[in-house]
């Protein structure tokens, strides 16, 4: 009976992680399964359990009004478990000094 071969990892699998191409660094003398096996598997869990932020009702930025997309791409974060979309990284500053204000926003634009 033959040994059987052994995979090869997948390229988009360790881009997927990060880059992490040394995975299968045979100067560590470590390939892709030991790998996977040293794997944080705690952080993996905890996040796969984090509960799914609610989604943002609203075609436009909460802060200026400016319609999503139109300077780029929003810029997208969670903010008491709701994610929050900007139509820039300069709007969080804004956001910041006053979060309810704008999170009543957001919740009113859920009711409607």
């Amino acid at each position: 009976m033959s040994e059987p071969k052994k995979a090869e990892p997948d390229e988009d699998l360790l881009e997927f992680l990060g880059g992490i191409d040394e995975a299968n660094d045979e100067s560590r003398g470590e390939d892709f399964a030991d790998f996977l096996a040293n794997a944080d598997i705690d952080k993996i869990a905890d996040a796969a359990e984090q509960p799914k932020a609610k989604p943002y009702p609203l075609k436009t930025c909460v802060v200026s009004d400016e319609k999503l997309g139109e300077m780029g791409a929003p810029y997208v974060f969670k903010h008491e478990g709701r994610e929050v979309k900007l139509c820039c990284q300069s709007c969080l500053k804004d956001f910041n000094k006053e979060p309810a204000k704008f999170l009543k926003k957001i919740e009113a634009a859920e009711k409607k």
